[in-house]
């Protein structure tokens, strides 16, 4: 490595989530000692799959398991969008994707979140620790959580939407809001025959999403447009076969391949911009900085790039806060930039009336097949920081 050396300085990160790992990762690889407090009994998330776009694939490289990652994943399948009859609206031509700006890879997040612990230094994670404070010493700061105590020189809270350090630290921060949808997640449990076309299914305020995992199983996940908090009567699985179970080929069967006791339902809530992402010896990372609608698949690739930025601007100086203040002004408009991208995709993937569905759909018909490829140049092109 390159840079100050850090030995013996001591972060504290809050949340033992993809970012939370990376973070802890990409410090402990530049001589921090890193602990990680996490307030689930268990590290991981079960049921859903995840696009590694090539920019958390740089990111992954970083942190030294990138070719683990590959390993374990499957390259994107042809995609593009479709309407429910199966008529497809626009195309993407993964290979030549993957040419303009790098290898797109599909892995189950258990997979994910393995590879990362496997990565952690030995003992650097507290389970069952919810945060309840976090105030600054004299050259230093300190975290009061369920299980005692912490303290250290740097704090990065990477604890989600709902983030505590965000909560703790930052007064006046805006709360989440509802993007107006929900969505059900799911991965098919048993091998389906080879999925050849993936990709999303728009129709009217409703969606549906097919994505090839390794070992012939697919991840599905559906969006509706519904009332906060709004459930159905028969259970999640009844609902997503009632609003997708008469779409297109191979939708129906791939249902069919689910067990319904594995239906994950959440609704979509998007962090308003905030005015800092930092504050003296405390950062928010990932989700707890700028949680994102999901439409750009995005999320867990910028907290990727959050924690080998904030290793990377550590690394050049000996003032936590002087770091902090450059990570802030790099990554926060980055983030803010392609949270409000995802934004606008929701808002023209869920039009609901039949003029504008019309509309929408004519005009991805009509779009050059260059223009929707450039359309991911912002978020596809950034390179990690030396």
């Amino acid at each position: 490595m390159t840079g100050t050396t850090h030995d013996g300085r001591r972060a504290i990160i809050v949340g033992a989530g993809i970012g939370g790992l990376a973070t802890a990762i990409a410090l402990a690889r530049r001589g921090w000692q890193v602990q990680i407090l996490e307030r689930a009994a268990e590290i991981g998330e079960a049921g859903s799959g995840l696009t590694v776009w090539a920019n958390g694939l740089r990111a992954l490289d970083v942190l030294g398991v990138g070719a683990q990652v590959r390993a374990r994943a499957m390259a994107d399948t042809d995609a593009g969008i479709r309407d429910p009859t199966g008529r497809w609206l626009a195309r993407t031509d993964t290979d030549e994707l993957a040419r303009r700006f790098g290898e797109v890879v599909m892995i189950p997040r258990t997979d994910l979140f393995e590879i990362l612990r496997e990565a952690l230094p030995p003992d650097s994670v507290r389970l069952g620790c919810a945060v309840t404070e976090v105030g600054h010493l004299e050259g230093g700061v300190e975290v009061v959580h369920t299980g005692g105590v912490a303290t250290g020189d740097l704090v990065v809270g990477a604890d989600g939407i709902h983030s505590a350090v965000r909560q703790a630290v930052f007064s006046g921060a805006p709360e989440p809001r509802y993007a107006g949808y929900t969505a059900w997640r799911m991965i098919t449990a048993h091998p389906v025959p080879a999925l050849h076309d993936g990709g999303q299914t728009w129709g009217r305020g409703e969606r549906f999403g097919v994505i090839a995992l390794p070992d012939d199983r697919v991840y599905l996940f559906g969006v509706a447009d519904s009332a906060q908090g709004l459930r159905g009567p028969e259970g999640e699985y009844a609902e997503v076969r009632r609003r997708f179970g008469t779409w297109h080929d191979p939708i129906p069967a791939l249902l069919d391949a689910v067990d319904p006791a594995t239906v994950l339902r959440h609704d979509i809530y998007e962090l308003p911009p905030l005015s800092s992402y930092v504050l003296g010896r405390v950062a928010l990372l990932g989700d707890a900085a700028h949680a994102m609608t999901p439409n750009m698949g995005q999320g867990a690739n910028q907290g990727l790039e959050d924690a080998v930025t904030l290793a990377a601007v550590l690394d050049r100086t000996d003032s936590v806060p002087a770091a902090l203040a450059e990570y802030d002004r790099v990554r926060r408009p980055r983030t803010q930039d392609i949270a409000r991208r995802s934004h606008r995709i929701g808002v023209l993937a869920q039009l609901s009336s039949a003029p504008a569905v019309l509309l929408r759909d004519t005009v991805l018909r009509l779009t050059p097949g260059r223009a929707m490829l450039g359309s991911f140049a912002p978020a596809l092109t950034w390179q990690p920081p030396v």
